[in-house]
């Protein structure tokens, strides 16, 4: 093995593990909601100083394989995927760690009632999925794994754009808990978020192994 094969593996790991990370973010947020343990939802906020670092030695390491190896061709590709998706797990850790505060933020258990007509644990259990997947497809440079992601973000976008509604019509029915309602709201678009973060994931993995740049492809095309 190579010095800069080496390097390549060492990358993917700290990847991997900055992945394994955030997806218990993920999962910590969602069991502060259910439960409402804020000192999960503490832990969670703590935690995102954890992610942070990792992303900032993740940069520093992609960017000196670069400097250092001048990598070409599918190694290229690869550093420049990792990049990449280095930006979109440190996103989604930002992501759990904003629902978290809301739990925080919150002076009684959320109504089962709001949990349940907002599909939030839905939403929540899908993008969560969704990232453990793309690590799935990651790890097995499985470019079919990652394509079945795209059709997954478009239900997470169904609920969200229903949500304005249906806040409206639970506030209503409930004046006296329209902060939890807004906690809510806030909450599912960001898991809305996540499912972007999941779904622009996806198009690194399918450039890396395919060495092809979905953004600029047609959406029709992406999703055949």
């Amino acid at each position: 093995m190579t010095l800069l094969e080496v390097e390549l593996q060492k990358l993917k790991s700290e990847i991997i593990s900055m992945w394994d990370l955030v997806i218990s973010q993920l999962n910590k947020a969602q069991q502060a909601l259910v439960s409402f343990d804020k000192d999960i939802a503490l832990e969670v906020i703590a935690n995102e100083k954890r992610v942070n670092g990792m992303e900032l030695k993740i940069d520093r390491d992609g960017e000196s394989i670069i400097a250092l190896f001048n990598p070409v061709a599918i190694d290229l590709r690869f550093v420049l995927a990792m990049l990449k998706i280095n930006y979109n797990l440190e996103r989604t850790g930002d992501i759990a760690k904003g629902i978290s505060k809301c739990i925080v933020n919150s002076d009684k258990p959320f109504d089962e009632k709001l949990l349940h007509d907002t599909q939030i644990l839905i939403m929540f259990e899908e993008a969560t999925d969704m990232l453990e997947d793309v690590l799935e497809s990651f790890r097995n440079e499985d470019t079919k794994i990652a394509r079945t992601i795209f059709k997954r973000d478009k239900f997470l976008d169904e609920i969200n754009k229903k949500i304005d509604l249906t806040i409206a019509e639970y506030i209503r029915s409930n004046p006296n808990n329209v902060e939890q309602s807004l906690y809510i709201h806030s909450s599912i678009r960001k898991i809305e978020r996540a499912g972007d973060q999941a779904k622009n994931i996806a198009e690194e993995i399918i450039f890396y192994v395919e060495a092809k740049v979905l953004k600029h492809t047609s959406k029709k095309n992406i999703e055949e």
